[in-house]
């Protein structure tokens, strides 16, 4: 009798711990879905009171407006572009200085490593003025070395792929050095297939972060030709007033490739998530 009534008891917690669950995914999926309705719902029916969630006509109007008045595939190319050659270099650079902080012993290599982790906590604006300094020495306004060069350090991709080699066994690099490898081949042939999910996990977050980059294009760029998605859409916003069905579609059409690349890499977001919180 008290073995059923435990069970009664578990089930009743589980039972209340998915309820949970479902009712949380659904209130983070309702703006969504409140966007894809908008964007389907003419200019006159956006504001109609009470709200409709279900379009009653639903209409493709607003993305053929979008896509036919604005040069939209031209802000995706331009997004893409960016973000993949952002999130490339991430990954190269952010993964070497990983291994010369986690595998190579050097002198006062964990207070370099603290100093270069301490300026996480320098705000981006400040970093900004200087950024644009640099860039304008170098001829780089307006330009697409302009947008991605900057953009391929952070401080946080060499922090999280540096937890995730100081999980790795030392036994196994001790092994490669007696076979005659070097430290490059160690990096290449040891280090980067065991860091693979972590490597997913940062390839998310840089893939996602460049995606969204609106500032730093915004005091880069001044042409719409090298313009990407988050300046693309402000261009929907009038000065006057919005036409909110227009301004949905063109966001739907930004979510999509993010939504995506997310559920794609989602088992080695975990992955290397749980990976990068091992300690040696």
């Amino acid at each position: 009798m008290k073995k059923d009534t435990t069970n009664t008891r578990r089930a009743l917690k589980q039972a209340l711990f998915y309820l949970l669950l479902i009712v949380g995914a659904f209130i983070m999926l309702v703006p969504f879905l409140w966007m894809v309705s908008t964007s389907l719902k003419n200019s006159g029916a956006t504001m109609v009171l009470p709200p409709e969630f279900i379009p009653s006509e639903p209409t493709a109007e607003n993305y053929q407006t979008v896509t036919g008045k604005y040069p939209m595939l031209r802000f995706l190319w331009n997004s893409l572009l960016v973000a993949v050659l952002t999130t490339l270099g991430q990954i190269v650079f952010s993964s070497m200085a990983a291994y010369a902080f986690a595998r190579m012993h050097f002198k006062g290599r964990d207070k370099l490593f603290l100093l270069y982790l301490a300026t996480m906590m320098v705000p981006t604006q400040v970093t900004m003025i200087p950024q644009f300094i640099l860039v304008k020495e170098f001829g780089w306004l307006d330009s697409y070395q302009g947008l991605i060069i900057p953009t391929m350090f952070a401080v946080f991709g060499t922090f999280l792929m540096r937890q995730a080699m100081l999980s790795i066994p030392r036994e196994l690099e001790e092994a490669a050095f007696m076979d005659g490898a070097n430290h490059f081949k160690v990096f290449i042939h040891v280090c980067l297939p065991l860091v693979k999910p972590t490597i997913a996990a940062l390839s998310i977050f840089t893939f996602m972060a460049s995606w969204n980059n609106f500032l730093w294009p915004l005091i880069v760029i001044s042409s719409n030709d090298l313009a990407t998605l988050p300046l693309g859409l402000s261009l929907l916003q009038g000065r006057w007033g919005t036409d909110w069905g227009l301004m949905m579609a063109g966001v739907v059409i930004s979510v999509v490739p993010i939504l995506i690349v997310y559920l794609f890499a989602q088992k080695y977001f975990i992955q290397g998530m749980t990976m990068s919180g091992m300690k040696e």
